[in-house]
C-alpha cells in the first residue's frame, strides 16, 4: 500500500467593517502547517471578529474539495468494489455541497480562496489517477482516510474557538461531511489503521510550496463543484 505520495442560505446584515481591504489566503497553509498568529484578528465583521486562523480554514475547506471532488470521480470510474464507489460519490456530493457554503462565506467575509489544491494534494490525484485495479482500491481508502483524519481535528479545533458566527456554520457542515467520508471509507474495509493512524500522529515536515494552493490569477473565474445528476444522497447541513 502507497500513502505517499447546496448548503442553506446565507443571511447576513450589513455590511462588512474590514480592517484589511482584501484577506488573501497566508503564504503557508496546509494539512501540515499553522498561521503565524492563529489567534490574531484579522478583520472585525457582523458575524464576528475574523482570526487567521478562521480564515486558513475556509482556503483549506476550499483547497480538499478541488482535489476530493475529481478523486471522487476517479473512485465511479476506476473502484473495483461497490464500496469504493460509493466512497467517492459521497466524496462528489458532500464537497459540492460543502464548496457551496465555502464560496459564499468566503465572499460574503472577503477571503480570498484558491482555484487549485496545492502541489501536495493534487500529487495524491496524479497517484490515484496512475493506479488501477485492487490498487487504486487500498491506495484511494488509506489517502482519504489519513486526509479525512487530519482535517477533523482541525474541524473540531475551529468550531470550539472561532467567534465568528459563519465560520462556525461553515465548521459544522464540514464536521458533518468529514465524518461522513471517513465512515464510508472504513466501510471498504480497507484502511491500513496502523499506518494512517502513524502518519496522522507524525505528520512529515513540508516546505511551504508543497502544501500552499495557487492563488488565483487575477480575473480568473471561479471553479464550482457541482455534483452529477442522479448520484445518491450525502449530508449537505444547513448553514443558517
Amino acid at each position: 500500500m502507497r500513502i505517499a505520495r447546496n448548503a442553506g442560505t446565507l443571511f447576513v446584515a450589513g455590511a462588512l467593517t474590514m480592517t484589511l481591504a482584501a484577506l488573501a489566503y497566508p503564504a503557508v497553509i496546509g494539512v501540515q502547517t499553522t498561521s503565524s498568529a492563529p489567534n490574531r484578528v484579522i478583520a472585525n465583521t457582523p458575524t464576528g471578529p475574523l482570526t487567521e486562523a478562521d480564515r486558513d480554514f475556509v482556503v483549506k475547506v476550499r483547497a480538499a474539495g478541488l482535489w476530493e471532488y475529481p478523486v471522487g470521480q476517479l473512485a465511479l470510474q476506476k473502484g473495483t468494489i461497490p464500496a469504493v464507489r460509493t466512497a467517492g460519490d459521497h466524496l462528489i456530493r458532500g464537497h459540492a455541497a460543502l464548496d457551496d457554503t465555502d464560496r459564499k462565506v468566503a465572499a460574503t467575509l472577503g477571503i480570498t480562496i484558491p482555484n487549485k489544491p496545492s502541489p501536495q494534494q493534487q500529487g495524491f490525484v496524479t497517484t490515484l489517477t496512475g493506479d488501477s485495479g485492487k490498487q487504486f482500491d487500498t491506495d484511494f481508502a488509506n489517502i482519504l482516510r489519513l486526509t479525512h483524519g487530519t482535517i477533523f481535528l482541525t474541524v473540531a479545533k475551529i468550531r470550539s474557538t472561532t467567534e465568528n458566527s459563519l465560520v462556525r456554520q461553515l465548521a459544522d457542515q464540514a464536521n458533518d461531511t468529514v465524518l461522513d467520508h471517513i465512515t464510508v471509507l472504513e466501510k471498504t474495509g480497507l484502511v491500513n489503521f496502523d499506518q494512517v493512524l502513524f502518519q496522522e500522529t507524525t505528520p512529515p515536515k513540508l516546505p511551504s510550496q508543497n502544501v500552499t494552493p495557487p492563488a488565483p490569477a487575477p480575473g480568473e473565474p471561479t471553479v464550482v463543484l457541482t455534483p452529477p445528476a442522479g448520484s445518491s444522497a450525502s449530508p449537505s447541513p444547513t448553514v443558517r
